[in-house]
């Protein structure tokens, strides 16, 4: 095969020795171009990873107030459960103690003849969610806790 020969185009005239003139002066535009585009490309770059950076240590931030308000949080409930347990065993107790009141009334009512209203003991347990005597109040005496 025949080498092709290329004919520069320089610019109005055709003149060979121009063309070479013109074809450095493309180049060196053509790199100063690119070299801009670079300089663009990483300051666009920088900008974005600066933007990165803020929003890591802003996530990063609201992370710890978020584990922080989880741990208060788990802290109250735990406060809360270990205030539940008590008061379950409280209940408890009190329970067995109205059923032991109510069976020395039953031994009352057996030996004396007469014939006492014993109220019926309710489960707390099997529905917690109900008052066991909505429209009588709870009263509480002192000598009630004495052992």
């Amino acid at each position: 095969m025949g080498s092709v020969r290329r004919q520069a185009s320089s610019g109005s005239d055709g003149d060979p020795r121009l063309g070479g003139v013109a074809d450095d002066e493309r180049k060196r535009k053509r790199m100063e171009s690119n070299r801009e585009s670079a300089r663009r490309s990483r300051m666009r770059r920088q900008k974005q990873m600066g933007d990165l950076v803020g929003e890591v240590g802003q996530l990063q931030q609201a992370n710890a107030q978020l584990v922080a308000s989880i741990n208060a949080a788990a802290q109250k409930y735990a406060e809360v459960e270990l205030a539940n347990n008590v008061l379950r065993a409280q209940a408890m107790e009190l329970t067995d103690r109205l059923r032991s009141l109510n069976s020395v009334l039953e031994i009352v009512e057996v030996v004396s003849g007469l014939a006492i209203d014993i109220p019926e003991i309710p489960d707390p347990l099997m529905k917690p969610w109900q008052i066991p005597c909505p429209i009588l109040p709870i009263m509480a005496s002192a000598d009630l806790f004495e052992c």
